[in-house]
């Protein structure tokens, strides 16, 4: 093992600790909740190495990037797509990706479908709900979401799994619990005649054992995993 798969390994065993106190802690199961290693601007050695580590939930922000490193591993890694998805890049990830966490507004799910239905496949994706209210996110006001759930069941090729948010970057994660917990109970409410509505993407980096206490069973690990990475403008999970 070299000096950086070294550091990877202690670094991933780290967090997975800390996954497994969070989910003691709220009495929860920590094979239940799935840790998708987040790899922007990560190069392929390190994608490499984690997957060599026994990851296999790889979280990319960027179509391009994803293609691009898909090119090198393939289904190797289970892929997941987590930033803001433009129509125009519907058609690199809608074959390559096993779940689409931002899924938000009816033209995204308009062109998803009209891909997926050309290609024979059926499309896993998350509504992304901004809990929060912050003008810089993503994502549907909670008010809006069970309409949207609605309305995407007209989508025979997308197949809703749940929610996904992104809480603001606190000092303190403690000041996400909220945000988290609002999240966990509109979650609730929709799940309630479905069961197979049953993915909730919650908490990063900063926020994810939070995450996990209020219900989480997915989180988005970046840089706890491959330490700090630079990319003014956009929050690195």
């Amino acid at each position: 093992m070299d000096a950086r798969t070294r550091e990877l390994y202690d670094r991933l065993t780290r967090v997975q600790e800390r996954l497994r106190l969070a989910c003691r802690r709220s009495g929860g199961d920590p094979a239940a909740v799935t840790l998708v290693a987040v790899t922007k601007e990560v190069g392929v050695d390190d994608l490499r190495r984690v997957l060599g580590l026994g990851v296999r939930d790889i979280g990319e922000n960027r179509a391009q990037e994803m293609v691009r490193k898909y090119e090198v591993v393939g289904d190797e890694a289970r892929w997941h797509f987590i930033g803001h998805l433009q129509t125009n890049k519907v058609k690199y990830v809608v074959d390559k990706t096993r779940l689409i966490h931002s899924l938000d507004r009816p033209s995204l799910a308009e062109e998803l479908q009209r891909r997926a239905e050309r290609r024979g496949l059926v499309v896993q994706a998350l509504i992304q709900v901004n809990t929060s209210g912050e003008e810089s996110k993503f994502g549907l006001p909670p008010e809006e979401v069970p309409e949207f759930r609605e309305w995407l069941k007209r989508c025979r090729n997308i197949r809703v799994r749940g929610l996904m948010t992104m809480a603001p970057f606190f000092d303190d994660p403690e000041e996400t619990r909220p945000i988290f917990r609002r999240t966990k109970e509109l979650f609730d409410r929709l799940r309630a005649d479905d069961e197979g509505f049953d993915l909730l993407s919650m908490g990063m980096t900063n926020d994810f054992e939070v995450a996990v206490e209020e219900g989480a069973n997915i989180v988005r690990i970046g840089r706890a995993i491959f330490g700090e990475r630079d990319d003014p403008g956009e929050v690195v999970p």
